[in-house]
C-alpha cells in the first residue's frame, strides 16, 4: 500500500537514502531538508533529477527542525498537494564528538535542539492531520547508542536517550488515536553518510586540552569501530532504508515497535526485549495495558 511519507533530514546519508528506497517501492515521498535553495541546492536536484527519470513519485520540501513554523509550513505544502500524510520518518540529526566536560552548556543545547526537540516540533505539525484521521505512522531513527553508550559521543548519546523516551512516551498517547510508532535503532556506520565527517567538536579547547591523555582513543575510535564488523560484511546504511522500506510495507496494526540494524552485534536486540517485558509489566500493573496496543479505527 503507497503511504504519504514525509522524512527529515534527508540532504544525505540515512534519509536520502531512504527517500530513494521508499519512492522506489511506490510510495509518495516528500523529502525534506534545510536551505533547499541553498547549500543543499544541489542534493535537492539529485533527487528531483531521479523522480523525473525514474518516473517516482519524489518530492523535496523545505524543513528546517529548529523552527516550529518551519515544519507547520512544511506539513501544510504536503497536505495541501497530496491531500493527507500518513507516514513521518524521524531522521534529522548532528553528531558530536569529544569529551563531554569540553561541551559547553550552549554545544549541548543546540544538539538537544535538533536531535530531540526537533522531533517534538515536527510532531506537533503532524499529529493533528493524523489525529483526524485517526491513522498515521511515526517511524523514529534512533540509535543503538541509547543502550550501548559508547565513549566520547556523550552529547549526542543524551540527546539519543532523550528522543528516544519522547517517542515511547508519545506512542502510549497516540496509540488510542490510531497512530502507530516504530523505533529503528541502527548501529554504527563509518561510510554512507555524513555523520562523522561533518561531526561537531567542544567548543571549550581549553578543557579539551585537558584530556590530551585520552586523545589516542578518540583518534582510533572510527577505526576502533569498524573492527566491530564482521569480515566481509558490507555495513553501508542503505540498509536501514531497507528496514524502514519492509517496516512501511507491512499492513498497519502489525509493525514491530522497535527493530535494530547493526553490523556491531552489541546485543541491543537483547536489552531491548528486557525493557519490553519490564515497561509492559509496570505500565500494565498501573492499569494503563491498553496503552500499550494501538487502537484500530474500528476499534
Amino acid at each position: 500500500m503507497s503511504n504519504v511519507v514525509l522524512i527529515t533530514g534527508a540532504a544525505t546519508g540515512i534519509g536520502n537514502l531512504t527517500a530513494r528506497a521508499l519512492a522506489a517501492a511506490g510510495h509518495t515521498v516528500y523529502a525534506s531538508m534545510r536551505n533547499v535553495d541553498g547549500r543543499n541546492a544541489g542534493h535537492a536536484k539529485d533527487l528531483l533529477e531521479l523522480g523525473r527519470r525514474e518516473g517516482l513519485d519524489l518530492h523535496v520540501v523545505e524543513l528546517d527542525v529548529q523552527s516550529e513554523p518551519s515544519a507547520a509550513a512544511a506539513v501544510a505544502t504536503i497536505v495541501g498537494e497530496a491531500g493527507q500524510l500518513d507516514t513521518v520518518v524521524h531522521n534529522a540529526g548532528h553528531l558530536y564528538v569529544g569529551y563531554v566536560e569540553a561541551f559547553t552548556p550552549e554545544d549541548v543545547q543546540h544538539l538537544f535542539d535538533i536531535n530531540a526537540i526537533g522531533i517534538q516540533r515536527v510532531n506537533r505539525a503532524v499529529l493533528p492531520h493524523m489525529r483526524e484521521r485517526r491513522s498515521g505512522t511515526l517511524v523514529y531513527v534512533g540509535s543503538t547508542t541509547s543502550v550501548v553508550v559508547p565513549p566520547f559521543l556523550g552529547p549526542y548519546v543524551a540527546s539519543k536517550f532523550a528522543a528516544d523516551a519522547l517517542a515511547q512516551v508519545t506512542a502510549y498517547e497516540v496509540s488510542q488515536l490510531g497512530i502507530e510508532t516504530t523505533i529503528v535503532m541502527p548501529g554504527p556506520f563509518t561510510q554512507g553518510t555524513e555523520h562523522f565527517p561533518n561531526a561537531s567538536h567542544a567548543g571549550d579547547e581549553e578543557r579539551t586540552r585537558a584530556y590530551a591523555d585520552l586523545d589516542p582513543l578518540v583518534a582510533r575510535n572510527e577505526e576502533a569501530t569498524s573492527a566491530l564488523f564482521p569480515p566481509g560484511v558490507d555495513a553501508h546504511p542503505r540498509v536501514v532504508a531497507e528496514e524502514i522500506t519492509r517496516i512501511l510495507a507491512l499492513p498497519a496494526g502489525t509493525r514491530p515497535f522497535r527493530t535494530v540494524v547493526d553490523f556491531s552485534n552489541a546485543g541491543v536486540e537483547e536489552v531491548n526485549e528486557v525493557i519490553r517485558q519490564a515497561q509492559e509489566k509496570f505500565v500494565t500493573r498501573l492499569g494503563f495495558s491498553e496503552l500499550l496496543h494501538v487502537k484500530s479505527q474500528q476499534g
